[in-house]
């Protein structure tokens, strides 16, 4: 098959608008398999629907060498076209002197090529210094081709491309005009996800804008010929191989509120031998299920909805109290506090509280410091276990919960909750601010599973 990453000069680039467009027009052409460098969800929510299939993360801060070898490989089956799309800059990561974490280290990882795109506003010649900065930086890295964005008129484009290809020596493979219409929606913590922003007329022309403007600005098949033959395969056996049969259902809160999850825990839970049940806070009942797991996302924008959803707290709040495993990551340990409070004027509201479930004593606030950090700890009991761990996280919220709180994590890299804590544990319940990753993560959703299994 074939692979290429697309990464960017920094972040803002457009390498998202871009990779969408890329992958939404191969797609036509061949089955696409896409990939997200870091632990975002928002990026691949897009990247899954134009091309019909789960997009993955790829991390090499969280994940080891072998995790982003068996979660590529296992993406990949049925696909012709591998499209990864990068993180900020090519070389940005965990820290100053390595790869961990960086669009460059898991492009070395799987040996695969890179498309630079370079943001050109206001820039001809210069463009040329940028991109052969980026050669030299680190040679190992195969930059192959280069996207301009955000260029002015004909003369512009002329002195640019003719700049890059006579300095760097590879192909200029298309160049974008500004153009205002294909600006995604922002959110405080950035894209709104697709399966709130994919409803809306005026959404989907903007993204219909991206993809007639790189078909009509970008060569597809000079694109495509910068891509890498490869063979994607793993080593040792397949942490996605199919298990023994469900002994088990756990449900998973997924609505418009709760739609935070790397696609490989709907892969990781069977082959654990759970059964996966979705089911919707905002709209639903509670199903019938041996453990639950309540993922990130805006729960804060559906207060009026979660809040008059009586039956569903009262059954989440019987099941913590019937030892049920509950495993909520950020905006599922938003909901199991108290209440949620939004502060006057934020987001222009006048102020507002909403009821929650009230499994932890205490409230989330809005707005607090944007923390968007890598975590490591290490989980010391509760319903995933103990062990060290690494994650991410990304909250604008700040829990507030009483200071007899248990917690389950103690936090060497990152805020957590309070104090090096993350991880509030009421019997078997345990929500936290640190997203995990389900491959990285594995023995720990391992041991939820056996939870839910001594309760079957």
């Amino acid at each position: 098959m074939k692979a290429l990453v697309v990464s960017g000069d920094r972040s803002g680039t457009g390498k998202t608008s871009i990779s969408l467009a890329l992958a939404s027009l191969i797609s036509e052409r061949m089955p696409v398999q896409t990939f997200k460098v870091g632990m975002d969800y928002i990026d691949p929510s897009y990247l899954s629907a134009v091309t019909r299939r789960p997009c993955r993360n790829l991390d090499g801060f969280v994940m080891g060498d072998a995790d982003i070898q068996a979660c590529f490989a296992h993406g990949c089956e049925g696909a012709g076209f591998a499209l990864i799309e990068g993180v900020r800059g090519l070389y940005e990561g965990a820290d100053a002197l390595t790869d961990r974490g960086s669009t460059a280290g898991v492009a070395k990882d799987l040996g695969i090529p890179v498309i630079l795109v370079v943001n050109a506003r206001s820039i001809t010649r210069s463009a040329a210094a940028l991109v052969k900065g980026f050669q030299a930086f680190d040679p190992s890295i195969d930059i192959r081709g280069v996207i301009l964005n955000s260029v002015g008129g004909e003369s512009h484009t002329r002195k640019a491309v003719t700049a890059i290809e006579h300095s760097c020596g590879i192909p200029v493979l298309g160049a974008i005009p500004h153009d205002t219409r294909v600006e995604l929606t922002m959110r405080h913590l950035g894209l709104v996800p697709f399966r709130e922003g994919g409803d809306d007329e005026g959404f989907r022309g903007r993204l219909a804008a991206v993809r007639e403007l790189v078909a009509e600005h970008v060569d597809l098949d000079r694109v495509m010929a910068c891509a890498a033959d490869i063979a994607p395969a793993m080593t040792g056996p397949s942490p996605f191989a199919a298990g023994p049969e469900p002994d088990v259902t756990i449900g998973v809160a997924y609505d418009e509120a709760f739609n935070f999850y790397y696609a490989d825990l709907f892969d990781l839970l069977p082959a654990l031998g759970a059964r996966v049940e979705t089911f919707s806070p905002v709209h639903g009942r509670l199903p019938d299920a041996d453990g639950f797991i309540l993922g990130g996302g805006y729960p804060e924008l559906f207060g009026t909805e979660l809040e008059a959803n009586e039956g569903m707290k009262e059954a989440i709040r019987a099941a913590s109290g019937e030892d049920v495993p509950i495993y909520g990551e950020c905006g599922g340990l938003m909901y199991l506090t108290d209440r949620i409070t939004l502060e006057p004027g934020w987001r222009g509201g006048k102020g507002e509280s909403f009821a929650m479930c009230g499994v932890f004593s205490g409230e989330t606030r809005m707005p607090a410091r944007r923390v968007v950090s890598y975590v490591e700890g290490e989980a010391m009991g509760g319903p995933l276990g103990t062990g060290p761990f690494r994650g991410h996280e990304f909250h604008y919220s700040d829990v507030d919960l009483e200071p007899a709180t248990k917690f389950a994590y103690r936090i060497t890299r990152g805020l957590g909750i309070r104090d090096g804590k993350d991880g509030a544990l009421v019997g078997r319940t345990l929500g936290s601010y640190a997203h995990l990753h389900p491959l990285a993560s594995l023995g720990m959703f391992r041991a939820f599973v056996e939870g839910c299994r001594g309760r079957a």
